[in-house]
């Protein structure tokens, strides 16, 4: 036979996660707490009705039990974090204004030379990909080919030209 669920004290603050949930997780979260102490089911019995493991059930009532402490940092809102990225928008756009004072007035952005000067204001490396995307966010959505090698000479391209044609 299991062991009764403890938590008792726990019940009026996840009703009123329950209520005030925005996230499946909290949704979730707080049914994993209550279900065992108001209706006596087994974690088993818990996790059938969830549609999770039973294991996912003591982890999301342990994790509860440890927020409800102080004992665990509650996680950020979406708002402030994106999953995986390195800062926050508003701190992407500074970086963005910082790099980009001068393409602003040309409207055209060579990227491989701006990304050890963002790497060096972010202080680790990214992917040119990362630089790449970052300036999608923030407006920069054309990238334009260039439309010749920059060390170019014009003079011999004409004179090479003229005299290349076998006449």
């Amino acid at each position: 036979m299991a062991r009764p669920a403890q938590g008792k004290e726990q019940i009026e603050a996840a009703r009123a996660l329950l209520k005030n949930a925005k996230t499946p997780k909290e949704v979730r979260q707080a049914q994993a707490v209550l279900l065992p102490l108001e209706h006596g089911m087994s974690l088993e019995e818990t996790a059938k009705v969830l549609g999770i493991s039973a294991r996912t059930v003591s982890r999301l009532r342990t994790q509860y039990g440890q927020e409800l402490k102080g004992e665990r940092k509650l996680p950020q809102p979406q708002s402030v974090t994106r999953n995986r990225a390195y800062t926050t928008l508003a701190e992407e756009a500074r970086i963005l204004d910082t790099v980009l004072a001068e393409a602003q007035q040309d409207g055209v952005v060579i990227v491989p030379p701006l990304k050890p000067r963002i790497e060096a204001l972010l202080g680790r490396s990214v992917s040119l990909a990362t630089v790449y995307k970052m300036l999608a966010r923030h407006g920069w959505r054309k990238p334009a080919a260039e439309t010749a090698p920059p060390k170019r000479d014009e003079a011999s391209r004409q004179a090479w030209k003229k005299h290349s044609s076998g006449t």
